[in-house]
């Protein structure tokens, strides 16, 4: 409507003034709407005077011996005040259920060993209390799951400090921090011998890792013990690294969660590391991203399951 004010292209109307103009509507009465928003009637005249004033000056009801009717204006302003006033309690109720984690969509990525028991635990007990959330998720090494993060494609990660990606630009929630277990054959005499290990005892053995380059790899661990790895072969699958150890074509590294799921003709040794834990397991966010309520209880799911993940596999030589 001409001389009608506008910010950015939308009127600059009051929901107050909306509510008090369908409640007149309703029961052509400024008495009777007052009576029903528990409000004064003089209370209601000023907030439809504001409206008219608002939508350029015109009246939106005739005033009548008894009680009030709409005008022509008033008729074509009812629909778009129905629908204002319908979009905003529709938004309400979404806001409530996002609040409540009860809907709304939760991205998430992990690595991949997180994902052999660890996001597992967690996404199952999630789904069971947050069942509204639509989850979807992504497996991929710590780097690329924060790039994905960074790009906003994921809400949260779960990362590990291997790989030595820069974490500061990343909100961190630690979940847990991982021992390791250096995986040799059945009847290896180390695994007969039935006791932990210090990486040094294998340094001229062949190696089966995911690079051929230890650096920023779970092969770090070699690496603070004072010795190259020989990376006899590079495989990335977890199960196909086991099959190379199985068939006595070299030891490699596993990681505690990963270790429940280690195959019966393979031994488990625990690694003993004087220097800091091989890796630490964080849920990942961005910093000044804020984490919706579906987000931040996915988060307390994984401190749960990690509380709960063993720390060693069934062939373990303790």
């Amino acid at each position: 409507m001409a001389g009608m004010p506008e910010s950015h292209g939308f009127p600059d109307l009051s929901t107050v003034w909306l509510r008090a103009f369908l409640e007149v509507a309703r029961h052509g009465s400024f008495t009777v709407a007052a009576r029903t928003l528990g409000w004064t009637q003089s209370a209601v005249s000023r907030q439809i005077s504001s409206l008219e004033g608002a939508l350029g000056g015109g009246p939106l009801f005739d005033r009548l011996p008894r009680g009030v009717r709409l005008t022509e204006a008033g008729r074509v302003l009812v629909p778009h005040a129905e629908a204002v006033g319908a979009a905003l309690l529709g938004a309400g109720r979404e806001l409530a259920v996002l609040r409540e984690a009860a809907g709304g969509r939760l991205r998430f990525g992990a690595f991949a060993s997180a994902d052999a028991g660890l996001v597992p635990q967690a996404l199952a007990a999630f789904r069971s209390r947050h069942p509204g959330v639509h989850v979807s998720r992504e497996e991929g090494f710590t780097p690329v799951l924060l790039e994905r993060l960074t790009a906003g494609h994921l809400d949260l990660a779960v990362v590990s400090t291997t790989g030595r990606a820069p974490l500061e630009a990343y909100a961190l929630h630690h979940l847990l921090d991982e021992s390791l277990y250096v995986a040799v054959p059945a009847d290896h005499p180390l695994a007969l011998k039935g006791r932990p290990v210090r990486l040094g005892q294998l340094a001229d053995a062949d190696w089966i890792s995911g690079s051929s380059r230890p650096e920023g790899t779970l092969l770090d661990a070699a690496l603070r013990q004072g010795f190259r790895p020989r990376v006899a072969h590079v495989v990335g699958e977890w199960t196909a690294k086991q099959g190379y150890v199985a068939a006595d074509l070299g030891v490699t590294l596993v990681p505690a969660l990963a270790a429940a799921s280690v195959r019966p003709d393979v031994a488990l040794l625990p690694v003993l590391d004087e220097g800091a834990p091989a890796r630490a397991v964080y849920a990942a966010t961005m910093r000044g991203r804020s984490l919706t309520p579906g987000g931040e209880a996915f988060v307390g799911a994984l401190r749960e399951a990690a509380g709960r993940v063993g720390t060693a596999g069934p062939n373990t030589v303790l």
